[in-house]
């Protein structure tokens, strides 16, 4: 089989294509299938490497400042002074310039290595949070019209997943249910981190009163961005962990589960929801 080649059309960046062959009981027969594609992005600050991540490539500048909004490591735009392409120009590297260097040095910590899959696992992060990010600010009731139109909203914008059926996505919505933004990638800390990101490099963070929705579970590590981004909430097509849950309990956010078929499941902040 050849190796998987880039399509070229509008939002192609995110998607190949690969030989395969298809097997329909007895019949095999050669055709060609679209592929979301996976790449290794470093992300650099001030020059310095910090972090690997195997994204979907797009979007580079607003991932790298989502992972450092959601990190506690820069407060707001106020921090970025640019960001792009690194002086010596490698490539699948994003380099942020900051105004006055990282809000606290993450040296002797850890090094961060991401995968697609698991963003960063198995962080001790409740106390974390707790330090770096207010609980969420209060803000008008959320209709509980919006939390079920949440999803379809946002699938209807995922046209590379519609494609391959192989990238998630973190959509933003104002608490009237407007989009304001939506991105994908194969890792869904990722797409979070594009969606945070991209709102963050327009001015606009932290977002309060502002709902996340993802197109698949509600990871602690999805409500931890969303705590530190200051959403209201996070809304889910499947299901939290336990540990969501107490941090958004903790938190003072709503958190929604299995969101579809006009029904949901309310695991914290039903306060939010109007009556």
């Amino acid at each position: 089989m050849a190796d998987h080649v880039p399509v070229e059309a509008a939002f192609d960046r995110h998607v190949s294509r690969a030989d395969i062959e298809r097997v329909r009981r007895d019949e095999r027969r050669a055709d060609r299938d679209e592929l979301a594609i996976e790449e290794p992005l470093e992300i650099r600050v001030d020059g310095e490497p910090l972090a690997v991540t195997m994204r979907t490539p797009g979007e580079d500048e607003p991932l790298a400042a989502g992972f450092l909004a959601g990190e506690g490591l820069i407060g707001g735009p106020d921090d970025i002074e640019a960001v792009g392409p690194p002086e010596d120009l490698a490539a699948n590297a994003v380099d942020v310039r900051t105004r006055a260097g990282l809000r606290r040095d993450p040296a002797g910590e850890r090094r961060f290595y991401l995968s697609s899959s698991c963003g960063i696992c198995g962080k001790g992060a409740l106390e974390f949070v707790r330090q770096e990010a207010r609980p969420a600010a209060a803000a008008a009731p959320i209709d509980p019209a919006v939390v079920e139109r949440a999803p379809t909203e946002a699938r209807r914008m995922q046209r590379s997943f519609e494609r391959t059926g192989g990238l998630h996505a973190t959509a933003l919505f104002e608490p009237g249910g407007a989009l304001l933004v939506l991105h994908e990638d194969v890792g869904r800390h990722n797409a979070m981190d594009k969606a945070v990101g991209a709102m963050l490099l327009a001015g606009r963070f932290p977002l309060p009163g502002v709902l996340a929705c993802v197109s698949g579970r509600a990871s602690f590590e999805l409500v931890q961005k969303a705590s530190l981004a200051g959403l209201a909430g996070l809304v889910a097509v499947g299901a939290p962990s336990s540990l969501a849950v107490d941090l958004a309990r903790d938190r003072s956010m709503l958190l929604c589960g299995f969101v579809r078929d006009g029904s949901f499941n309310v695991y914290a902040g039903g306060d939010r929801l109007a009556r």
